[in-house]
């Protein structure tokens, strides 16, 4: 997880709802078969992409931001910009289709 930043209650507000750029969160747990198989492209964009944060927040350990984003289903991907969910990404995608998402928060 060398690319990708572990997001937690701690730190969520400064690295994530505070940031001058957009932040793309994959809310996920260790025990979730579609969340390990997400992780290697995740990995990929994080090397690929300057201008954005990707990160991963584990729902078991962060309770309360997972209900607080009505996180129901894993994974989900939030894109934040400005502090607020610019787009919300339900269950496993591919890299094309993350990239695009990433590439209209950063346009």
């Amino acid at each position: 997880m060398a690319n990708l930043t572990e997001f937690t209650v701690a730190n969520f507000e400064d690295e994530v709802l505070k940031s001058s750029e957009p932040v793309l969160v994959d809310f996920w747990a260790t025990w979730c078969g579609p969340c390990r198989m997400l992780a290697p492209l995740l990995e990929e964009l994080a090397g690929e992409n300057t201008g954005v944060t990707i990160g991963k927040l584990d729902i078991d350990q962060n309770q309360a931001l997972a209900m607080k984003y009505n996180v129901t289903n894993i994974p989900t991907i939030l894109i934040f910009k400005n502090g607020e969910v610019v787009e919300r990404i339900q269950g496993g995608q591919a890299k094309h289709r993350l990239q695009e998402s990433i590439d209209a928060a950063k346009g």
